[in-house]
Parts: structure tokens; sequence; C-alpha cells
């Protein structure tokens, strides 16, 4: 008798390969392709690059394919002309006994053709298998052309009384290194890093990248994000570090002046004027559409109270990121997020009862967890606590603060 299929086993591989382009697929989607002949495994391959071979592609060529072989893609095979042929029409050719699909393509152009093609050829396809798995792969990708705006990542580093900075703006280093090089890996597989120009003006960062493809293990090199500044003004004097960096700088505004824009065009940025959202400020969702035109498929959001506290107000942030050091700073300091006053806990956000949150230590002992949820049912948050231990003393790198130990911070993810 033949061995029962489990569609689920080669499709976590299928994730498994298409996780190896993170960091180096923009704009297009993470795939990854399995194929499988009576039970055992005939090839595999995944998008690398962009620009280069999708994932079946790949696992074509990587070896010869028999007829009646399955393919397990963890997004429809694509039906239409873009930088490559279509991939749909290279399966038909190998006469395939089955193709799985994790996830139907939210792209307008296949959504839905590639499998009606394969299907209109005698080509059985399965759809759904680990489907939520998939769609937590990409989800830039899938909010870019679902939602017409970019999958917002809200990154804050925060003492245990949940201050940003002291009074006086002082705020490096709260986390340490650990902390830094994880926000290195998130910065890398963003499109973009977001950040205002007060934030550039203060801390004067690079919000560049400062790993290598060796440091995450890629093939290819990296692509630097782009860095996205709102400056509603044009305060900025194009001197700042960050325009010595490697990488775009898309300047956001409301100012038209030429002469302004002119000096930062020459600093090498490119600046576009929206319209403001009536209080004098940048229209926020209009900014996010702007960018999803643009292909940005990830927003990384390093930023003040200011605009953390605006984009969360504005539902507009799909996960929040919290590095919680071991220190103490009064309530002088600044805060993470400026929300206004909130009358009664009801109207708190971000969280609801969809929402998943994670949490993990990274430090010394860091360990590696899943960043999927574990729970199966939707809408039952999953929450993992590992705490800290360390002795409280006086904190040598900040006046009137106190601090733990400083090898280990805790990572909170929120995910709407």
């Amino acid at each position: 008798m033949p061995r029962p299929v489990n569609h689920e086993f080669w499709m976590a591989q299928a994730l498994r390969l298409a996780r190896k382009g993170m960091y180096s697929t923009h704009p297009n989607p993470r795939v990854g392709c399995v194929i499988v002949k009576d039970a055992k495994l005939v090839s595999q391959g995944w998008h690398e690059f962009t620009g280069g071979p999708h994932a079946e592609i790949n696992a074509i060529e990587k070896n010869q394919v028999p007829p009646g072989s399955d393919f397990y893609t963890t997004l429809e095979p694509c039906s239409h002309h873009g930088k490559t042929p279509p991939c749909v029409d290279a399966l038909i050719e190998l006469k395939p006994r089955r193709v799985v699909v994790a996830m139907q393509d939210p792209n307008p152009l296949v959504a839905g053709a590639g499998i009606g093609k394969l299907e209109a050829n005698g080509i059985k396809v399965v759809q759904g298998v680990l489907e939520s798995e998939a769609r937590l792969l990409n989800p830039g990708f899938i909010s870019r052309l679902e939602k017409g705006r970019p999958f917002v990542r809200l990154k804050m580093a925060i003492s245990l009384d949940g201050r940003t900075a002291l009074k006086s703006g002082e705020s490096r280093w709260i986390t340490g290194k650990s902390a830094r090089l994880d926000v290195q890996r998130l910065r890398a597989r963003s499109s973009a890093i977001l950040t205002s120009a007060k934030t550039v003006m203060d801390d004067n960062p690079s919000l560049n990248l400062r790993v290598s493809k060796s440091d995450l293990d890629q093939n290819v090199e990296l692509r630097h994000p782009v860095r996205v500044i709102l400056d509603a003004e044009l305060r900025l004097t194009g001197k700042e570090k960050i325009f010595g960096t490697d990488g775009e700088i898309w300047i956001y505004t409301l100012n038209s002046s030429p002469f302004e824009i002119e000096r930062l065009v020459a600093a090498g940025a490119q600046v576009s004027i929206l319209d403001d959202s009536g209080s004098g400020n940048i229209n926020l969702k209009k900014l996010m559409s702007h960018l999803a035109k643009r292909e940005i498929n990830e927003v990384h959001t390093e930023c003040g109270q200011t605009l953390a506290g605006a984009l969360v107000q504005q539902g507009l942030v799909d996960e929040i990121i919290i590095y919680m050091a071991p220190k103490l700073l009064g309530s002088r300091s600044i805060g993470a997020f400026d929300l206004g006053q909130i009358s009664h806990i009801r109207n708190t956000r971000p969280t609801h009862a969809g929402d998943q949150a994670t949490s993990q230590q990274v430090g010394s002992t860091t360990q590696t967890m899943d960043s999927h949820p574990r729970s199966s049912h939707p809408g039952v948050p999953w929450v993992k606590q590992q705490s800290l231990s360390g002795q409280l003393a006086t904190s040598t790198k900040m006046t009137s603060a106190w601090t733990l130990h400083e090898k280990a911070a805790t990572k909170v993810t929120i995910r709407r």
C-alpha cells in the first residue's frame, strides 16, 4: 500500500526554504518549493533574490523531475510575465500529479489564475496547507497588496518603568549588544526604516545595516533598507550622519520651498511633498499609501514618543517589538508613546483579543524561539515569558538610573 501523504511535513520544509530569502527578495515575497515523488524528496529550491528565478524554477532546474511528482509551494505559482516567465507553465510541462499550495497569491495579476490554469490542465490542486504560517512569512507583501499599505513594525527600547531616555535625552545605550544585533536583523528584513527629523537631529543616528551577509547566513549581498524621514518643515541640514551612509533616503514633507528641497536633494535625498492631516503634521495614512505604491513591504520604525504614539492611535502599527532593559530611569524620564489623555482602560491600544504576544530573553542566555504563535486557535494570544534574574545595582552609564546586570534584556513582541 502507498504511504499516506503528509502534506504538512513537506510544506513545512518548503517554508523553511522560503525563510532563506528573508533578507534578499524585496519587493517580492519569500517563497519555497519542494518536489516529492513516492514520499521521497526529488528536489527543492527557494526564491533567492529579486530578479532571479522563482522558487519553483530553482527546484526544477536542480534535479530531473519525473512525471507524476507532487509540488509543494508556499505561494501560488505565478501565471503572469514579470521579470521572469510564468512558473505555472513550467509546472504544467512536467505533468505533476498534484500541486499543494499554502496560500493564494494576493497579487491581483495572479490571484487564483495560476491555480485555475493548473486545474484546467487536469492537475489536482490542494490549497491552504499551513496557510497561516505562510502568511506570517510575508506580512509586508500581503499587507501591501490586500490593504494598500506596508506592514508596520514599531521597535522601542525601554526601561523596566517604560522609559526610553532620561529627561536630558540621553538614551545610549539602554539595551546591550545582543539586543542591538537583533535590531540589525529586523532592519535587514525590512524594506524601509521610518523615523522623524526630530530623532535624526536629537540622536544623529545612521539607521543603516552594520551586519554582513555572512552574519545573516546569506549568499547574496544585503540590500540597505530605504531610510524614510518625516520632516514636515524641512529642518534637516543635509549634514547629519545619516546622509553619509549607504542606502537611499526618502524625505516626506509639507514644505514646498524649492530652496529647502534643493538643499536636501543635493545631500542625496529624494523629497516628496504630502498633504497635511489638518493639524500641520504629515498625514500618516497617505504616507503609508505612498510607500505601498513605491513597493515598500515592511516598514521598521525607530522613532520617538510623538511619532510612535501617532502611528498607534491611527491604527497603523501591525507589530510592536519592545526590548525591555533591566534598568529604572525614573518618572521624569521620557516615555515610549505619546498617546495623550486616556480616560478609560477599555480605550487603551493596541492590544485586543486577537493579538499574539511573545517574550524572550536576548543576551548571554538567548534562546532561539519560533516567531510564530503555536496556538492553532485564531484569536487566542500565545504568550511565553522568560524572567530576568540579577541584582539591583547603581548604573555607571546613566546618572540617576538604576540597573540590573546588563547581560540580557527581555524582548516582547505583540502582533495583531
